[in-house]
């Protein structure tokens, strides 16, 4: 275990696991374990299938022996039955063909075929391949291929035939046989008879495997077709292998199947299985080759059954090896953290008289052991007049003073206070001290830091002037866009008689009229950045109160409006402000869509519309659009042209949007006469206010039967003529009732 040779100054010096520590640490600590793990089934399966390799050369040179033993047996099988077609008297019956000599021949076929296990039978057949007698009413009775009988045959003399294997049901199971085929002929070569003898491959087989091979060692042989021939006795412990004799392995286990058929031998690691396959050849005569397939298998769990010792040896390996990796992990990281935790003393002596906050070490009597230099920069006293220095003279405390503080230190451990130096009086000093312990539980030390708060005092002394100044007779609240109250001062809480709980809207606390204009006066206060006017208070703890309402607006970086200052005074109630203020507009609709003024213009009553006019109004000045970013320059005049528009537009009247740069406004129950006074004075008051350079001014009167597209189209007449004069700013057009 690593330990320091010196004792700490303070506890941060100390070991200290991090969060982000002991995430390294546990993610190191899951890799390995995820390695380890890897790693062990990797070498578990890598041993697995080497012991399945190993037993697989090992059966492939059992099968190669088995192959070998077959071979010789069926060769020797045709010595044998050579031997019994020159018997002396299977060659005395035939010479006599009488019953006492075939029951001496059949007598001495019964002792062979006892005294021979793979041996099932023998049987003579005529020279026309017709059945005689038999040792056993099991073979015989079918009689022999054409193609081994006759002048056409290919064989003869002494040579034998060898057939494939066949199934015959012997006490009610089949057994898989092959018969050898002799032809007995007399001295001129003519045919006299033919002799077969019949061999059980099964018995052959048990008779072969256990010299060479364990008992728990499975052998199968199937024919190049895939037909199982031996190896069925009991049923397989694989479920895709054939379970009878003559079942396919092609149908019940393909992928094994196509393996095989593409080499005389190999290996086969199945999915619960490895096989081992060897294709031998028992016998070749002439055109026909006796070629069978011999597989041995071992289920992969037995395979896992033998290396369950060295698995254990593996598990325990790793087990051990991962025990030993997190202790060298922890020591590491330890190490690590000790070497950092002397590195960060060092720093910390450094950075404490290195950095811009004053610091000093005390003892525990208050005796100044050293200081940095923002200590004594900030104090106003050289370093070497701070050393050994009394805190009471650093922190201007008198006796009774510092008995309070050192009281205060022995029980709380901390302290506080705010200083301003002599020298410089507008310099304030946030003073904290604190009781550092080291380990050793003997050494007391203080750290005193500095902190220089002159800007925050500053900034309070400003925040007290602000709320004295706020806090006059004039009523104001600052506002966001919708006119939610942000901050208020109290006059105008008194001045509305509101309480500070309450949610303040300033559009719910005035007159109806001034929260339908309140979108219009919006716009104003984008456009011009600010508002005047007299409005009424609307609140249930007062009657109605006329208020002059002074608005300023403050825009965000985007341009949109973000608070709104308002400043309301008690003002003398003017008769015609009952009415309408003419500071505030007195329509606040501006329709946008044709289909608003469209349904406008339906809903008037026909006496309305037939002595109403129309007035469409171009605002554009000459050489506004020359350039696509003249657009946002229209857009801005268009807004202030309609603000003032509204503030004196009547009550009967509707203004709507037509084009980027045309406003169209409906004068219902108006003639053309009227509505050319009122195009004058509008265009008058433009001009007062420095709008009116560029405006031109079309209007028409409704003609009878017309719909609001003809009579805008007639304004339009209108508003070319009143543009190709040059003289004028104002033309009519269709004005004269047609008859």
């Amino acid at each position: 275990m690593l330990t320091r040779k010196q004792s700490l100054l303070i506890s941060a010096q100390g070991i200290h696991w991090s969060q982000q520590r002991i995430l390294a640490a546990a993610s190191q600590f899951c890799m390995l374990l995820v390695t380890v793990i890897i790693l062990t089934n990797i070498i578990i399966t890598l041993g697995e299938r080497r012991l399945q390799e190993d037993w697989a050369t090992q059966r492939y040179s059992e099968l190669q022996a088995v192959g070998a033993m077959i071979s010789d047996k069926v060769t020797f099988q045709q010595f044998r039955t050579q031997m019994f077609a020159k018997s002396e008297l299977l060659k005395h019956y035939l010479a006599l063909p009488s019953q006492e000599n075939r029951e001496k021949l059949l007598a001495n076929w019964n002792i062979l075929v006892d005294n021979i296990p793979e041996l099932l039978g023998i049987a003579l057949y005529d020279p026309q391949g017709q059945h005689q007698f038999a040792t056993s009413n099991d073979f015989g009775k079918d009689s022999l291929p054409a193609a081994l009988l006759g002048p056409t045959r290919n064989m003869g003399g002494n040579e034998i035939y060898t057939s494939p294997l066949e199934f015959t049901p012997i006490n009610g199971q089949l057994e898989p046989y092959m018969y050898q085929f002799a032809w007995l002929e007399n001295p001129n070569q003519s045919v006299r008879g033919y002799l077969v003898a019949y061999n059980s491959m099964s018995t052959m087989l048990r008779s072969i495997k256990p010299a060479y091979s364990s008992k728990q060692a499975p052998l199968l042989m199937l024919d190049t077709q895939g037909l199982l021939y031996a190896g069925a006795q009991s049923k397989p412990e694989i479920s895709r292998l054939p379970e009878t004799m003559g079942g396919s392995l092609k149908q019940s286990y393909p992928a094994l199947w196509r393996k095989m058929a593409m080499s005389n031998f190999g290996q086969f690691h199945g999915d619960v299985a490895t096989f081992v396959y060897l294709k031998v050849e028992l016998t070749t005569q002439y055109e026909t080759r006796r070629e069978y397939f011999l597989v041995s298998y071992i289920k992969n769990e037995d395979i896992a059954a033998k290396f369950a010792q060295w698995r254990n040896i593996l598990i325990a390996g790793a087990i051990l090896l991962t025990l030993l990796a997190s202790i060298v992990i922890f020591l590491t990281h330890l190490y690590r953290l000790v070497q950092r935790s002397r590195e960060f003393s060092i720093g910390m002596t450094n950075r404490l008289f290195d950095s811009d906050v004053g610091c000093i070490i005390a003892n525990d009597s208050g005796r100044v052991l050293i200081a940095n230099p923002a200590a004594s920069q900030l104090l106003t006293l050289p370093l070497e007049d701070l050393s050994d220095r009394s805190l009471q003279r650093i922190l201007n405390l008198d006796d009774d003073q510092y008995s309070e503080f050192l009281h205060k230190m022995d029980t709380e451990q901390h302290w506080q206070s705010e200083l301003n130096t002599e020298t410089t009086p507008y310099t304030w000093l946030k003073i904290r001290v604190r009781i550092e312990v080291s380990i050793d539980k003997k050494r007391h030390y203080m750290l005193v830091t500095f902190e220089d708060i002159s800007e925050l005092k500053q900034s309070q002394k400003e925040a007290t002037l602000n709320a004295l100044l706020n806090d006059g007779p004039v009523a104001n609240v600052l506002t966001d866009a919708k006119g939610l109250v942000v901050k208020s001062n109290s006059a105008f809480k008194s001045l509305l008689q509101i309480e500070d709980n309450e949610a303040l809207n300033v559009n719910h606390l005035l007159s109806e009229d001034f929260s339908k204009h309140w979108p219009q006066i919006s716009q104003q206060l984008i456009i011009q950045g600010s508002w005047k006017g007299q409005v009424f208070a609307n609140t249930s703890h007062i009657e109605d109160s006329c208020l002059q309402a002074t608005l300023k607006g403050y825009l965000d970086g985007a341009g949109e409006l973000e608070y709104i200052l308002c400043s309301f005074e008690h003002a003398i109630l003017k008769p015609e402000n009952r009415k309408g203020s003419t500071l505030v507009p007195q329509r606040s609709t501006i329709f946008n869509h044709k289909d608003d003024l469209e349904r406008y213009f339906n809903n008037l009553t026909q006496h309305c519309k037939d002595f109403s006019s129309l007035l469409m109004i171009d605002i554009s000045a000459e050489g506004m659009l020359s350039h696509m970013s003249d657009m946002g320059q229209l857009e801005s005049r268009q807004k202030e042209v309609e603000v003032h528009l509204l503030r004196d537009l009547p009550h009967r009247y509707q203004m709507s949007h037509w084009q980027l740069g045309k406003l169209i406004v409906v004068l219902p129950d108006t003639d053309s006469d009227q509505a050319h006074y009122f195009a004058i004075e509008t265009l008058n008051k433009l001009n007062d206010n420095g709008l009116g350079e560029g405006i031109h001014i079309g209007i028409a009167s409704y003609q009878a039967g017309q719909n609001l597209e003809q009579f805008i189209a007639n304004a339009e007449v209108a508003l070319k003529r009143a543009k190709q004069t040059g003289e004028q700013n104002i033309c009519q057009a269709y004005t004269r009732q047609i008859t």
